[in-house]
């Protein structure tokens, strides 16, 4: 570990709240994500050299960017006497409801572990993420940060203490999310949810919280489908989604166990059995925002079981 040493890393994008598990489930993907570049300085504190991807609206100074946050209270918690470079590079806008903010921290944070030969373990370097989350979006929520961080499906037990347990899931699970091109902001998806719920309400959210953990656990796709109802967030946010419930019924049509909003929106994702069936959903929605005039971006994958990666540096 010295200045100049460099490493570059890849953090998925994630699918938070799951339709039922507002704010306590959520997986990761393989595809979209960010890549983040850094390099090791004998300069304390945190440079971030170049941001690629985002239109110019991210933040370049440290202090208010979520990767660089993270970073610093990582260097911060462990005494560095060194610093270090960033270049970030956005393969998914914000606003996405994909966890963008979430993965650039992670990546941050994965990169700063590794070149510290894995001072800390994963556990340990999610309040560094929970605090980027607060400086981004105004909400310290682990849903988005510790699916990308542990990949695979978690779920959020206990913020205090804070208590991340990971989901087995059956071998044929698919996922297909669109990515329509309009921007649903954080805070904004935040402040349009009702201060308080009804008893009936949080029971059949819970059950159905249940439902879908023991659904995964035992790879029973019907009850999984089942459980894919949202009482909490879905009926409000789903009005700043354009043709949100016309894309969650063509999903289902097309053979989805169930559809719902990933994140804040306007992300819609659709849970599927088997890779066919999830390309028939993801086509399905598009059709759905070709038809309105709206561009998306459709992904496919399986849940992503290893969460943040070393990528290779390419030759130019």
């Amino acid at each position: 570990m010295k200045p100049g040493d460099r490493i570059k890393v890849f953090a998925p994008a994630t699918v938070a709240n799951v339709a039922c598990g507002y704010d306590i489930l959520g997986f990761a993907i393989d595809f979209p994500g960010d890549e983040l570049i850094m390099e090791l300085t004998e300069k304390k504190g945190v440079e971030i050299v170049d941001i690629v991807g985002d239109g110019g609206v991210l933040p370049r100074n440290p202090l208010t960017n979520s990767a660089s946050v993270a970073i610093m209270d990582y260097l911060n918690y462990i005494h560095a006497d060194f610093g270090c470079k960033i270049w970030i590079k956005k393969m998914m806008p914000s606003g996405s409801g994909l966890g963008s903010s979430a993965a650039s921290a992670v990546a941050g944070v994965y990169a700063v572990n590794m070149l510290c030969n894995e001072k800390l373990t994963k556990h340990e370097m999610l309040p560094f993420l929970l605090n980027s989350e607060k400086v981004a979006c105004g909400s310290a929520i682990a849903d988005n940060v510790a699916a990308s961080l542990f990949g695979g499906f978690i779920l959020v037990r206990s913020y205090e203490p804070l208590d991340v347990i990971n989901i087995p899931v059956p071998e044929d699970l698919w996922c297909a999310v669109i990515n329509p091109q309009v921007i649903v902001l954080t805070r904004e998806a935040r402040e349009i949810l009702p201060k308080e719920i009804s008893i009936t309400k949080s029971v059949r959210q819970g059950a159905n919280v249940g439902g879908l953990i023991v659904g995964l656990l035992r790879g029973d796709y019907d009850l999984i489908g089942r459980s894919l109802i949202d009482y909490i967030a879905e009926p409000y946010r789903s009005k700043l989604i354009p043709g949100f419930y016309d894309m969650k019924e063509a999903a289902i049509h097309a053979g989805a166990l169930g559809s719902s909003i990933s994140g804040s929106g306007p992300s819609v994702f659709a849970l599927c059995k088997g890779e066919e069936t999830a390309r028939k959903a993801g086509n399905a929605m598009k059709a759905v925002m070709d038809k309105m005039g709206i561009e998306a971006n459709v992904y496919v994958s399986k849940v992503n079981p290893t969460g943040p990666k070393a990528l290779p540096f390419m030759e130019e």
